[in-house]
């Protein structure tokens, strides 16, 4: 049977920059390791450049290929297509800038350096729509940017509670709309939260922000359409009052 190691990697940031927290899966055919970590000022996509980096890190003396999950297009589409663009401008944009996060960048391709050409998978699931994987990713950073006490989970896989298999059949990246640039952020429809379980609408980050901070187990998220919207509230189990 061919080796593998499956991971799926999240991050969070409250208030972007603001508290943040990064959280990582790690499974082999017999052992499932969680590992995850905080910062106190940072932003969304540093943690989840650093999600993929510790993760990848995780791996060493594992064997097999590495089948990695993860919700950040910035990820994938950096360090398997930007990257070189950057590298040959002298970590330039193409609008002559420095490249965000350079440092994040060049530890992310060391680590997938290290797997050997072909050692790594990439696979875009999309945040928020009930992937069991990536919800506990998810649970983990967010965990860690509130500043909660995590428990991380590091034990056989038969005693592992959530189910890696279930995996979408499709995890390709999204289509890009012609003219969109590295690290160009996608306009809100809307930001959606859920307190004791009612869910609200609201039309500013602010707005969702202030009607969560400091509640235990409230849930928020950006959506991006009004498709984007309804497939967030059937992940949460909710729909918003007609």
């Amino acid at each position: 049977m061919i080796s593998v190691v499956l991971i799926f990697t999240d991050g969070a940031a409250k208030g972007n920059p603001g508290p943040g927290g990064w959280g990582a899966i790690l499974a082999t055919a017999e052992r499932v390791r969680e590992i995850g970590g905080g910062s106190p000022h940072t932003t969304n996509n540093k943690m989840e450049l650093t999600a993929v980096i510790e993760a990848l890190r995780a791996t060493r003396g594992l064997e097999g290929k590495v089948l990695l999950h993860t919700d950040s297009t910035y990820v994938i589409r950096g360090i398997t297509e930007w990257i070189h663009g950057w590298r040959r401008r002298g970590w330039l944009t193409a609008e002559g800038q420095p490249v965000l996060n350079r440092e994040l960048w060049e530890a992310l391709a060391a680590v997938v350096a290290d797997r050997g050409r072909g050692g790594i998978e990439w696979h875009y699931v999309r945040g928020h729509i009930g992937t069991p994987g990536n919800e506990r990713a998810d649970e983990i950073a967010t965990g860690f940017a509130a500043g909660d006490l995590v428990g991380l989970y590091d034990g056989p896989r038969a005693g592992y509670d959530v189910d890696l298999h279930e995996r979408p059949a499709d995890t390709s990246l999204p289509k890009r709309s012609g003219g969109s640039k590295p690290g160009t952020k996608t306009a809100a429809f809307s930001y959606l939260s859920m307190v004791d379980g009612v869910p609200m609408r609201h039309a500013t980050w602010a707005e969702c922000e202030r009607r969560v901070r400091g509640v235990s187990g409230a849930r928020f998220k950006k959506s991006t359409s009004a498709d984007d919207e309804a497939a967030i509230l059937r992940s949460w189990g909710a729909s918003l009052p007609r």
